[in-house]
């Protein structure tokens, strides 16, 4: 039985866009900021090896904790503030229902 969660992503030009999202296709949020054609780019494909889908978490409850590969490249990228993140290192799951996101800039 699939779930669905409500997650919120504000675009580049500071449009929100309300997505429902199923947290039954072990996606993750660079994944379906894509698949709304978001522009979110993931050129390295979601193995966190670029910061292409970085995004700012707006939501305290959902920040969650960085690994170490994230935050190696999170310390390499442009723009990083305190509540950074790859969307492709964040799996949807039922628990953040509610998320509320926004895209980083763009990479000089």
């Amino acid at each position: 039985m699939s779930i669905d969660i409500n997650i919120t992503v504000i675009d580049r030009q500071g449009e929100e866009h309300n997505i429902q999202v199923p947290t039954d296709m072990n996606l993750n949020l660079m994944e379906i900021c894509k698949g709304y054609e978001l522009p979110v780019e993931g050129v390295c494909g979601g193995m966190a090896m670029c910061a292409s889908c970085q995004v700012y978490i707006l939501s305290t409850e959902h920040f969650g904790e960085r690994n170490e590969d994230e935050q190696a490249m999170l310390d390499e990228a442009y723009f990083v503030q305190e509540n950074s993140r790859l969307g492709c290192q964040i799996p949807i799951t039922p628990k953040l229902e509610g998320l509320k996101v926004a895209l980083a800039p763009e990479e000089p």
